[in-house]
């Protein structure tokens, strides 16, 4: 997924020496059964790292979830899909739209090198074609949904071009992170009521603050690159004190999260799913080691659950709403 240490376009004389290894997965069952010729494609859109996919999703799934939840009901199953698919082509065409404005940078890191365009085996031309196709097939599972959604969806898209320059300018990166990669959140809500309203909003906050935190941690594991390159994160402005900022984070993004559901008039298992999410939250600052690369990556990717518990909670309030 994009974050703090995503690749940039800083042109260098030198290559960076990193004892990180090549983050593409060549033993993915995508590669094995992909024709030759559509590997270099594959690993542009990460296919073998799904993990972004998720936490694009989440956001999405809550707010429909949650917006159906309002009326006592369930989520219907083609948005869902719809939102799944949507997610997996948008978080791809985000990764190479990342890799093209980064290209340079990606070329003098041991642990991006061998990217495709870093690498020569998709051109910049091609790339951006494949951009325009990746846009173009989400543009199609967007108009799917009624106009406010559309407008809502289309807008994220001066979000995400953005994005890649924020590390250059600022050491909070992961708040945009936060801001592009929890606006399903409004988008789901409008998707079920053709409008907005104080739940989504307050979803999406929470979804911010929760970015904050699980992409510090991230940004641990890039850190020594980024000092080399003039790179920023909130992982070197916090340092030491990360840990401190986390429960800040997490905190936030609970007190959002159960504000949420009490403007939606969620009923009480949705509290559940909070309690459950408080419990993963506290595990993940009790047990960081932020200098320890291997751990990081591990608390992020446990991420997930925290979608999965907060999802459980919503829908198992829909019933009782």
């Amino acid at each position: 997924m994009p974050g703090s240490g995503a690749a940039h376009d800083y042109a260098m004389t030198e290559p960076l020496e990193t004892t990180a290894a090549s983050d593409i997965r060549r033993d993915h069952w995508s590669f094995r059964l992909a024709p030759e010729a559509l590997r270099p494609y594959l690993s542009l859109a990460r296919i073998d790292r799904p993990f972004g996919v998720w936490l694009l999703l989440f956001p999405c799934w809550w707010s429909l979830a949650m917006a159906a939840a309002s009326h006592g009901e369930l989520p219907p199953l083609l948005p869902v899909l719809l939102f799944a698919l949507g997610a997996l082509i948008m978080r791809s065409a985000g990764c190479t739209y990342n890799d093209i404005v980064d290209r340079d940078y990606d070329a003098r890191v041991a642990r991006t090198a061998d990217r495709p365009i870093a690498s020569g085996q998709v051109g910049l031309r091609q790339a951006w074609v494949f951009l325009a196709l990746q846009l173009l097939t989400g543009l199609v599972v967007l108009l799917q949904f009624n106009l406010l959604t559309i407008a809502v969806g289309a807008a994220s898209l001066l979000l995400v071009f953005a994005y890649p320059f924020m590390k250059r300018i600022t050491y909070w990166p992961q708040a945009w992170l936060g801001m592009t990669f929890n606006w399903g959140a409004l988008v789901g809500w409008a998707a079920y009521e053709g409008s907005l309203g104080w739940p989504p909003l307050l979803l999406y906050l929470g979804g911010i603050a929760w970015t904050l935190g699980y992409d510090t941690i991230y940004a641990h594991q890039d850190k020594e690159d980024d000092i080399l390159i003039g790179v920023k994160s909130t992982a070197l402005k916090l340092g030491e004190r990360t840990g401190d900022w986390l429960i800040v984070f997490f905190a936030l993004a609970l007190l959002l999260f159960a504000a949420a559901g009490l403007a939606a008039g969620l009923a009480w298992p949705f509290l559940l799913g909070i309690a459950a999410v408080a419990l993963h939250f506290a595990w993940q600052v009790r047990t960081l080691r932020i200098d320890d690369p291997n751990d990081c990556l591990d608390k992020i990717k446990s991420n997930r659950f925290v979608g999965w518990l907060l999802l459980a909670g919503i829908v198992a309030a829909s019933p009782l709403s």
